[in-house]
């Protein structure tokens, strides 16, 4: 069993292969957090000592014990009004407006199962079990049901919180974090991954110092600007060796992750979904529930942390039909013509690609209402047959006869003030009465928090799709959101409107799905805006950035790999010059790049020589020979591509080690230079790899190291293939 209760010593274990985590309901019905990390075999209550700090205030029933503070504790779910004065997990308000509560330890039970949450995505498994705590606050009568699955094989544990108002009266939340994890000790650094549009999850690792550090998103979106996966790990913390614990928020809206070192150096940990402007209003019996944040611990490092949640979310996250398989690959026309096209262009890119080796087609922007510019037509899902010189049923059945798939591309959260949409629904936005909404992209926001809205949309793209055989779709969303006002009755709050706007969004994805098993739909949001565990629920693949510069994809990818699989990164080789950078990349090195994600083109491939479409030619047998090694092996990151401004290495090996894919790119060249080596990882030290007609032994490759290649030119790139024969 992975969860047990002493009922003695009123402690709960929870365990994985792995890992323990334990908490203890004390004398007074508070919940205190004990322990998370390495398994261990017995409990580890006698850390937890009490001591009077001054100035810490004491419950009520223990008032002449000044060692008692919840100010000092570490807890399990800490509140407002506990007399705690750290970064506090939860804070409500009666209906007086007055904030404090206190939440004591009511009942528990634990289930055979991973539980779900109703309308939000989490993970997933046959082979786990649940627990369940209930906490009680009698003053305003609610109940907070901490929610623990786990998941032993995966070393996973995942929180999310229910609360419930059983009060005559509306109650606010203000805070509602979905998982705490209090540190005794320590020395911490927080590694998260920051950006801006078309630069995505740059890694950035900062000490944790006395006081708070905290990032988030109040954009709507999970954002380009920071991600919800964030990593703690000791300060001596590498790829290879120590302790670290990764948390994936299964969201895709507004988050906060915060952490305090507080006055007796222990470290809090929060995540969840942002307090700021939250005022969650609750009725009676309504109930919230704040999204599940996936935590794994491991004391080897980084590398095998990510390895741990590759697989995890390979398995347990992404589901469908194409979460395991190889994708088409793909070519789009968006950086081919833009809003420039007809159907005997779009046929024309097909037939092109499919001579080449390319699988499906996908038509991007451009296809729909009197969509010509980006200024106009969002929101006007039905098919611009002038523009297309027929129905997107002829087009897509053209295609098809090459022996080629066929796709679309959609936006349906947005909308163009210059539509037939806006004009019959102008109520249907995101938009402040009396008041210029901000826009961007020339576009307004649908209100995804209304169920006629969502209806609606979900109508016209079933429509589009049914009247098409369509194959895959491509799912944009092209701008932060802004003037968070809902034209229904009642008057939601801002936190309200974006929760169910996500909550929206989901219900449009998983309609989309259940009615559609063999429709393939990637992810986007002006790239990796979108970019976390929550979308990858209900789509495998996301596209990573914008940004298809392949020395800059480089750095993405790189940031990428840390808590999320190559399976799940969209990857296409663009033209050169780059449309984001201007910069000028070999072909060889465009696809090299490309193949550490789900292979594609998006380029005019009628301006390619004869000799550049033989080489797409072989990049595709390559990638397809590759496929399975690199989507379903472990992904080794062999340098530092952030701090070594020379080289970027990567490796893929097979789960049974008998092969394996070495990748390097020359960042940087100089005259004269010197030999540089690389040491390769996770081979069989005692098996010969065969590669470029040589014969290695795998500890020789892993402990004494293999020589890079010279190049001259920077930006070059090559692999080897290793093979035990």
């Amino acid at each position: 069993m992975s969860i047990i209760y002493n009922e003695i010593n009123k402690i709960f274990f929870l365990n994985t292969n792995n890992t323990s985590y334990q908490m203890q309901i004390d004398e007074l019905g508070f919940l205190i957090h004990i322990y998370y990390g390495k398994k261990i075999i017995g409990d580890a209550s006698y850390n937890v000592i009490l001591k009077d700090r001054g100035f810490s205030g004491n419950p009520y029933e223990l008032q002449d014990d000044r060692k008692y503070s919840l100010d000092t504790l570490p807890q399990e779910y800490s509140f407002h009004g506990s007399g705690d004065y750290r970064a506090t997990a939860f804070d409500v308000k009666d209906e007086n407006n007055v904030s404090g509560c206190d939440l004591r330890y009511k009942s528990h039970r634990i289930e055979d199962y991973k539980y779900s949450l109703n309308g939000l995505p989490t993970v997933y498994s046959d082979n786990a079990q649940t627990l369940i705590i209930t906490l009680y606050d009698k003053r305003i009568n609610l109940t907070v049901d901490l929610y623990y699955g786990v998941i032993e094989e995966k070393d996973c544990i995942t929180r999310a919180v229910k609360i419930t108002n059983l009060s005559q009266n509306d109650i606010i939340l203000s805070s509602a974090f979905s998982t705490q994890i209090d540190m005794l000790y320590g020395d911490y650094d927080v590694i998260h991954f920051y950006g801006r549009y078309a630069r995505e999850r740059t890694k950035e690792r900062a000490h944790i110092k006395h006081g708070r550090f905290s990032i988030g998103s109040c954009r709507g979106a999970s954002s380009h600007q920071h991600n919800p996966f964030i990593i703690v790990a000791q300060s001596d913390t590498n790829e290879y060796y120590g302790d670290c614990l990764g948390f994936s928020f299964i969201y895709s809206g507004n988050f906060s992750f915060v952490a305090e070192k507080d006055q007796i150096n222990q470290t809090r940990f929060l995540m969840g979904i942002q307090n700021e402007r939250l005022e969650y209003s609750l009725s009676k019996n309504e109930i919230f529930i704040a999204p599940e944040v996936a935590m794994i611990y491991t004391e080897n490092g980084l590398e095998n942390l990510s390895h741990k949640f590759h697989d995890l979310i390979r398995n347990n996250v992404c589901r469908g039909k194409y979460k395991l398989i190889r994708r088409p690959i793909l070519i789009n026309n968006w950086e081919a013509t833009y809003f420039d096209f007809n159907g005997d262009k779009i046929f024309e890119i097909a037939r092109k690609a499919s001579k080449l080796g390319v699988e499906m087609m996908v038509l991007d922007d451009g296809w729909f209402g009197n969509r010509n510019s980006d200024k106009e037509s969002l929101g006007d899902w039905f098919v611009n047959e002038k523009k297309l010189g027929g129905t997107l049923k002829e087009l897509s059945e053209k295609i098809q006869s090459l022996g080629m798939k066929f796709g679309i591309w959609i936006e349906p959260e947005m909308i163009n003030e210059n539509s037939e949409l806006y004009k019959l629904h102008s109520d249907w936005v995101l938009k402040i009465p009396d008041k210029n909404p901000v826009v961007s992209r020339n576009q307004l926001v649908l209100d995804f928090s209304r169920k006629e809205v969502v209806d609606y949309l979900f109508n016209q793209i079933v429509k589009v799709i049914d009247n098409a055989n369509i194959s895959y779709i491509k799912m944009d969303m092209n701008r932060s959101l802004n003037d968070i006002f809902s034209a229904v009755k009642g008057k939601p709050s801002e936190g309200k409107i974006l929760y169910k706007y996500m909550l929206g969004v989901y219900d449009f994805m998983e309609r989309i799905i259940n009615k559609y098993d063999d429709l393939f739909i990637e992810g986007c949001s002006g790239g990796g805006a979108r970019f976390d565990a929550g979308m990858l629920y209900y789509c495998p693949q996301i596209w990573c950035s914008d940004n298809t510069d392949a020395i800059s994809r480089i750095h993405i990818q790189y940031g990428t790999s840390f808590g999320y699989p190559i399976s799940s990164v969209g990857s296409h080789v663009s033209a050169v010059p780059n449309h984001q950078t201007g910069r000028s990349v070999d072909l060889k090195t465009r696809a090299i790049v490309a193949m550490a994600g789900n292979f594609g083109y998006e380029l005019d491939l009628s301006l390619l020589t004869e000799v550049e479409q033989e080489e797409v030619r072989q990049n595709i047998k390559d990638y397809k020979k590759y496929w399975s090694l690199i989507h379903n092996g472990k992904y080794y990151r062999l340098n530092d591509c952030e701090t070594d401004l020379k080289k970027a290495a990567w490796l893929f090996v097979s789960k049974d080690k008998t092969e394996a894919l070495l990748n390097v790119v020359n960042l940087y060249s100089d005259h004269n230079e010197p030999i540089e080596y690389i040491k390769l990882r996770g081979l069989d030290d005692k098996a010969v790899y065969n590669a470029n007609g040589k014969k290695y032994y795998g500890s020789d490759l892993m402990y004494a190291g293999i020589p890079l290649e010279f190049m001259e030119e920077q930006y070059k790139a090559y692999q080897i293939y290793f093979k035990i024969k």
